[in-house]
């Protein structure tokens, strides 16, 4: 009975490290399989959904393709102060510098400006009973979070963005 149980142990043990590791194969940055890819190239994407679904990670797609939000104070970048970049996890355009990052208290990470004019979009957002304005990136259309106007100066905007959908890399010295 004892060697039954140490069996089946192992087995569990096997088993259940071999889902994690399929977990952790999903979590694996989406650009190293991603073709779209591009830290400087700025020329608008045409992708299908279908196609995104096939190279993002199901929190990277359910947030920047279907529109998701992360829960509040639960996103990897809320709190950074590092100096640094911040892209798009789908494609990788620039979005913003840390220098625009502020404390918002919202549970996100908010900034005050866009990196450049064209590295996001704009689009009304009526949904939830709520009229809103939606931030997309401007090269990849991805949902990025909700802009409004209570940030500090000297924009007084607040870009509230998703954690999942940014990608950070911090200034070397």
């Amino acid at each position: 009975m004892r060697k039954l149980n140490i069996i089946a142990a192992i087995f569990c043990l096997l088993f259940f490290s071999q889902c994690g590791n399929a977990q952790n194969k999903n979590a694996m940055p989406e650009h190293k399989n991603n073709p779209y890819y591009s830290r400087t190239d700025t020329t608008h994407l045409q992708v299908s959904n279908a196609d995104w679904k096939n190279i993002l990670t199901s929190d990277v797609y359910k947030i920047g393709r279907e529109k998701g939000t992360e829960w509040a104070f639960t996103g990897k970048y809320w709190k950074t102060d590092t100096k640094g970049t911040y892209y798009c996890a789908v494609c990788g355009n620039a979005l913003f510098r840390s220098d625009a990052k502020f404390a918002s208290s919202c549970g996100w990470p908010s900034f005050y400006e866009a990196i450049r004019p064209t590295s996001v979009r704009y689009i009304d957002d009526h949904t939830h009973g709520m009229d809103r304005t939606e931030v997309v990136c401007g090269r990849c259309d991805s949902h990025l979070g909700h802009i409004f106007d209570d940030g500090p100066a000297p924009t007084h905007q607040r870009f509230c963005m998703n954690s999942a959908v940014l990608e950070f890399e911090p200034d070397t010295q």
